[in-house]
């Protein structure tokens, strides 16, 4: 009996170990989508990089453009996020007569850059 009661206490005490890195970990990874969404926003917004701004209403954009879309419900619209990283990376694919920036193809953004864009455009 007392064999199993220490079994016991020692499984449990593995368990706590286990949950508590799990919870620090999922916390950390929160922070970290965070922080990749504001880099994406930074780059939607900024002047000299994505620039999305410029065609699309989106967020709180100042002065936005009607050329493209609106970039809202964006999870509704690619619920495989692959789909909206290979738009932004090169829309002529989807569609050949495509006015917006093939961003990757043309190496306007570096592949990290292009994911940050990604995880911001995809929490709208």
């Amino acid at each position: 009996m007392i064999k199993e009661i220490k079994s016991l206490a020692a499984a449990t005490s593995t368990l706590a170990l286990v949950s508590g890195a799990l919870l620090m970990s999922s916390a950390a990874y929160a922070a970290e989508g965070a922080g990749n969404i504001e880099k994406g926003k930074a780059i939607a917004f900024g002047r000299t990089q994505g620039n999305c701004v410029t065609c699309h209403t989106m967020d709180d954009g100042e002065s936005p453009g009607n050329l493209g879309p609106p970039l809202i419900a964006m999870k509704a619209r690619y619920p495989d996020k692959a789909k909206l990283r290979a738009q932004i990376w090169d829309p002529t694919v989807a569609n050949p007569e495509s006015a917006m920036v093939p961003f990757g193809k043309y190496k306007v953004l570096t592949e990290e850059e292009i994911d940050y864009l990604v995880d911001y455009i995809w929490s709208l």
